[in-house]
Formats: structure tokens, C-alpha cells, sequence
């Protein structure tokens, strides 16, 4: 298992690295934030993501490990595109901040995970539920605008990932037995990649300090 969780955590390592250094290059690039959010490209981005994940995350099984790379990398990418909003939004030093903060979390549910005893399959449906919930619960609250809702949605999402991390650790034990090594790299990476990157988000608009 350790060999496969090195995998897993290498490609994951990567994607966000892709996603991180997209995200401050296109912040630094005007001309680029224009083109992503004052015209119909930040939706085609959108789609573009949910499409590229849900293809990835459907048909890794079937698809050849060069291919479930480049997509896992083109995810990682489209991702940092959209995440330049971050860098204009907040300052640097305090999305550094949140970013050690969430990489200390993540790093004790992800060992939490990894060597619990507790059969973790079982919350997989309640977590969907949750997740589900502050999907539409944000959505909802972004045409209503309440900040005392959108604090609440925030910590609640941020104990819903955090366990997520467990939950996706443990499966990535069990996969290891179906899953060809190389593959069950690239989606335990996507799992713990997405797990990392909303924990991140939630954490940030929680603690973040935004430029003035």
C-alpha cells in the first residue's frame, strides 16, 4: 500500500501544482482575466471541468493510463484557470496561510484514513447527501447573499471534506485490490486532489483575508 499511496500522492502533488501556478500566472495577466470572467469563457470553463471530471472519474477503467494522465493534467489545469479569481480576491500571504493550514488537516484525516479500524464505506452515502446540500445550499445562497448562510455553509463543508479525506483513503486501500496500480494512481489523486482543493476553498472563506 505504501507504494500506492506514494503514487496517488505524487499525481495529486502534481495536479495542484498545475492548478496553483495556472491560478497566479492568469492572475498576473489582465488581459487573460478579462477574456476568463467578462465573457461567456468562464462558463465554457465550468462546463469544460465538470465535463473533463466526470469523464475521467467514469471512464478511467477503460481508458489507457497515458490517457487518464493527460486528463487528470488538462482537469488540473482548466481548475487553475478558474482558481486565478482567488489570487485577485485574496492576498497573498493569507492564501499561503490557509493553504498550510489545509495541508495540515488533510494530512491528519488522510493518516486517519489510512489506519482506522472503523468501516468508513458506510458514510459514503450520507457524505454524497451532505455534499449535495452545500451544492445547492450555495447556489441558492448566491442569489440570496446572506453571510450568516454562507458562513454556516462554509464550516459545515469544511467538516464534510475533512472526513471526505478519510473516507477517500480507505477506499483507495480497497481499490488497490481491483485497480490496476497505475490507474488507481490517477483516480485515488483525482479523489484527494477535489477532497484538498473544496476544503482549501471553504478554509479560505473562513479565514482568508481579502485585498481591499
Amino acid at each position: 500500500m505504501n507504494k500506492v499511496y506514494s503514487k496517488v500522492f505524487m499525481w495529486m502533488f502534481i495536479g495542484l501544482l498545475i492548478t496553483f501556478i495556472t491560478g497566479f500566472y492568469v492572475s498576473t495577466n489582465e488581459n487573460i482575466l478579462y477574456t476568463i470572467f467578462s465573457t461567456s469563457m468562464f462558463w465554457i470553463l465550468i462546463l469544460l471541468e465538470f465535463g473533463t471530471v466526470i469523464f475521467l472519474s467514469a471512464r478511467i477503467s477503460k481508458m489507457s493510463i497515458t490517457t487518464a494522465r493527460i486528463a487528470f493534467i488538462a482537469y488540473s489545469f482548466l481548475t487553475g484557470l478558474t482558481f486565478s479569481v482567488i489570487f485577485v480576491a485574496y492576498q497573498l500571504g493569507s492564501i499561503l496561510l490557509v493553504f498550510l493550514i489545509t495541508s495540515l488537516l488533510f494530512a491528519i484525516f488522510a493518516i486517519i484514513g489510512a489506519f482506522t479500524k472503523i468501516d468508513l464505506t458506510k458514510w459514503g452515502t450520507y457524505l454524497i447527501m451532505g455534499l449535495f446540500g452545500i451544492i445547492l445550499a450555495s447556489i441558492i445562497n448566491v442569489f440570496v447573499g446572506n453571510t450568516t448562510a454562507d458562513l454556516i455553509i462554509s464550516i459545515i463543508g469544511v467538516v464534510i471534506f475533512v472526513i471526505f479525506i478519510a473516507y477517500d483513503m480507505q477506499k483507495i486501500k480497497r481499490l488497490s485490490e481491483v485497480y490496476d496500480e497505475e490507474k488507481l494512481a490517477i483516480a485515488g489523486a483525482l479523489e484527494l486532489y477535489l477532497d484538498f482543493i473544496n476544503l482549501f476553498l471553504r478554509l479560505l472563506n473562513l479565514l482568508g483575508g481579502r485585498r481591499k
